[in-house]
């Protein structure tokens, strides 16, 4: 299986072809179920129908490796609709994270200012060496690329916690790719999969951009590291 790409599809089709027991961690953001539609008019796909949730976790659990974890967000006024998929698909509900927010994404009959995730596990995964809180300070990634984009600050601490250096962080829900590049960020491979043609150019690009900056940085300090080796030399 080829890793560090983004695949455009459906994840209720491309997971099945990927190997049992392949990735590390996952971490998605799957869609929330309410019909988003940001300040722009920006749209989500399938973020009505549920038809496709629990089949999607179903592939998900079987593609995760044994005694793995799974951190999913999720839209709290559809809980028992993914509680059930989870629960369904095998995954035992084994931490709640919440990400306060310093504004209100919208007004209703309350100022709704956090976000949500579940930690869910595979089997029996063990504690990682530096557990981390449930409260994880949320900053704002201005949604320039993705009507819910993640900012890269929350994902990281998840992707250190729960996946083991040189692991594959798995993104069924891919977006923008956020989680891919957190991934690459602290030496993680990565796989993601997107079904929005226009969104998948968007991550694919922003891929490329950070591996070309990548590789730009890692040549600098080669040639450092080079240089300070012909200084000592001499």
């Amino acid at each position: 299986m080829q890793n560090n790409r983004i695949i455009l599809g459906d994840c209720c089709k491309v997971l099945p072809t990927l190997p049992a027991a392949s990735a590390d961690f996952i971490l998605t953001d799957p869609p929330y179920l309410v019909g988003y539609k940001d300040r722009e008019g920006r749209s989500i796909k399938n973020d009505i129908e549920a038809d496709w949730l629990a089949p999607a976790f179903r592939e998900a659990f079987r593609v995760l490796k044994p005694d793995s974890l799974c951190v999913s967000f999720y839209g709290w006024s559809k809980t028992d609709l993914f509680y059930a998929a989870w629960k369904a698909a095998g995954f035992r509900i084994v931490g709640h994270i919440t990400f306060p927010k310093r504004y209100a994404s919208t007004t209703r009959l309350m100022r709704y200012s956090h976000e949500n995730a579940y930690l869910l596990a595979k089997g029996n995964p063990r504690t990682p060496a530096h557990p981390i809180g449930d409260v994880i300070d949320w900053s704002y990634s201005g949604n320039k690329l993705h009507p819910t984009q993640k900012p890269l600050s929350v994902l990281t601490p998840l992707i250190e916690a729960f996946c083991p250096r040189g692991g594959l962080v798995l993104d069924p829900f891919a977006g923008s790719g956020s989680t891919l590049i957190a991934a690459r960020s602290v030496g993680r491979q990565y796989l993601g999969i997107e079904l929005d043609p226009q969104f998948h150019e968007v991550a694919s690009k922003r891929i490329a951009g950070y591996t070309d900056r990548l590789g730009q940085y890692v040549d600098f300090e080669r040639q450092a590291a080079n240089a300070a080796a012909v200084e000592d030399a001499a």
